[in-house]
């Protein structure tokens, strides 16, 4: 809720705090990026020291951090204070998913999963309604306080949870390759937002290749190169990666353009938002209802519709045009986000929960991070670019990106057929056969 509060109030927080359109974006991908860059990290923690623990640490920080984020009398300061508090979610997040996934038996993991997403879901209907009544008739800074009491509430609630953690983990910390994936995520961000300066370009290459070789040569690597073995938690990934970076281009866009471009105040946009939030907030519990094996096809099917919705927002005349294509796009991409968050605990070992969830919730985060720091930071101009008020080029890439990596996924749908026949052959031949995971 956060997040999604503080949205319809970018605005009023660039005004009073004198903020400049390239800073601004950075009060949420500060966040984004700190959390994404972490979460593998914060996830192997978990699975050495024990997720309720580091889910306990994680909501205390949050928690701190939102406190600090209320009394910041400038915006460099409270965009770092942000990512004080990403790191916070980076510990908690993954931690959540884990502890989550083992506190219900084999098979029933995937709906419970889909309906937390669903609760989650409430404080996104709730949070920009509630963002912009706080920012119209109090402050700003009110989003933050408010989030203070929950993070209390989650704490106590996470002290009950049963602890959890990898029996088969070596209790070593790869701390090279966190510091490895860290930096080059650093670099690759600076890269991205200053395309010339090639030195972080490379500087990214070759942090990501020490990644790369520390982990294969580490006996407790940070991240088990095989999981990316794993054809259809690599799919589901990298699909709910791009899913989750058009939703916080949605999410942000959506409420700048109603307040600069069709001039409503920040009230009306949270509340005109509570359509497309609703039909995110659905996404969680129908993600959750669909087969693993049926996973990857829906997810395509989910982000080819979502590019259509992103389209009309783009390209539509009038507030009702986008808020009926972003409407549409948010509805799709809440099951397609839900489903790289229920679909990947289903696809993986138990024990290596806390390690997967770390690297889906990095890959979700860091992308649509990285994202808004790239396209977000023009966005008081270009959301101005499009035809008849829309949204413009800020919401016409991630329709085309959604497209495309819908037809990629659909190819992968051919991966598993041919070991399926092999396996229907061998066991007509009296010798069995059958598909494995691997993890």
């Amino acid at each position: 809720m956060d997040a999604f509060a503080l949205n319809p109030a970018l605005p009023v927080v660039r005004d009073e705090l004198h903020g400049s359109a390239a800073a601004t974006p950075w009060i949420v991908s500060g966040y984004l990026l700190a959390a994404g860059s972490l979460m593998p990290v914060a996830g192997r923690l978990g699975d050495l020291h024990g997720r309720r623990r580091m889910m306990t640490l994680g909501t205390v920080l949050f928690g701190v951090a939102a406190v600090l984020c209320a009394l910041a009398p400038s915006l460099p300061l409270l965009v770092a204070v942000r990512v004080l508090q990403g790191a916070g979610g980076a510990l908690l997040m993954p931690a959540g998913l884990a502890l989550l996934t083992h506190a219900w038996p084999p098979g029933h993991g995937q709906r419970a999963t889909g309906r937390a997403l669903g609760l989650a879901g409430l404080a996104t209907v709730c949070g920009p309604f509630i963002g912009g009544v706080l920012a119209r008739y109090i402050s700003w800074r009110a989003v933050f306080w408010l989030t203070v009491p929950l993070a209390l509430a989650a704490a106590l609630c996470a002290r009950r949870a049963p602890e959890s953690r990898d029996p088969e983990a070596r209790q070593r910390f790869d701390t090279a390759g966190a510091a490895a994936a860290t930096g080059a995520l650093g670099c690759l961000v600076r890269w991205l937002e200053h395309p010339a300066a090639w030195g972080w370009a490379m500087g990214a290459a070759a942090l990501g290749a020490l990644f790369v070789r520390a982990e294969r040569r580490s006996p407790a690597p940070l991240v088990d190169l095989a999981l990316f073995r794993n054809r259809p938690y690599v799919a589901l990934t990298a699909g709910g990666a791009l899913a989750n970076s058009a939703t916080v281009a949605l999410l942000y866009v959506v409420p700048w353009v109603l307040q600069r471009n069709h001039g409503w105040s920040v009230r009306d946009a949270g509340v005109a938002f509570l359509a497309p939030a609703v039909a995110l907030a659905v996404g969680g519990p129908a993600a959750g209802r669909v087969r693993p094996a049926a996973a990857v096809p829906v997810m395509a099917g989910c982000l080819a519709l979502s590019a259509v919705g992103l389209g009309w927002a783009t390209y539509g005349t009038g507030a009702p045009a986008l808020l009926m294509g972003s409407t549409g796009a948010a509805g799709a991409l809440g099951v397609a986000g839900g489903l790289a968050l229920t679909g990947t605990q289903a696809v993986v070992r138990r024990e290596r929960a806390g390690e997967a969830s770390g690297v889906t919730k990095a890959a979700l985060t860091a992308t649509a991070g990285i994202w808004l720091a790239v396209t977000g930071a023009g966005t008081g101009g270009v959301t101005g670019a499009g035809t008849g008020g829309g949204a413009g080029p800020a919401l016409a890439l991630p329709a085309a990106a959604c497209l495309a990596v819908a037809a990629v996924l659909a190819l992968t749908l051919l991966v598993p057929v041919v070991p399926r026949v092999r396996g229907r052959l061998g066991r007509r031949a009296g010798r069995g056969g059958g598909v494995h995971r691997n993890d």
